[in-house]
């Protein structure tokens, strides 16, 4: 995988994908999204983050959920 702005550290996050070692991780990033907040609002409010940043993390996301197996009970 290669995905640069994408930083995995131990002593980071405990471990947690992050956007570029800024202590942000993918997953908040991610849920920002889910819950219908626009790239354009996300840039405004967290100023360090770049638009490559976002898209990079969607990127993360497909090759995540390409790779597995997830069973829902009903």
């Amino acid at each position: 995988m290669n995905l640069p702005r994408i930083t995995v550290d131990p002593a980071v996050c405990s471990g947690k994908p992050c956007i570029r070692d800024l202590r942000f991780p993918v997953s908040r990033l991610l849920g920002l999204l889910a819950s219908g907040e626009t790239k354009d609002s996300i840039l405004k409010n967290y100023p360090y983050l770049a638009s490559e940043d976002i898209d990079e993390a969607l990127r993360f996301a497909a090759i995540l959920a390409e790779e597995e197996t997830v069973e829902f009970s009903h």
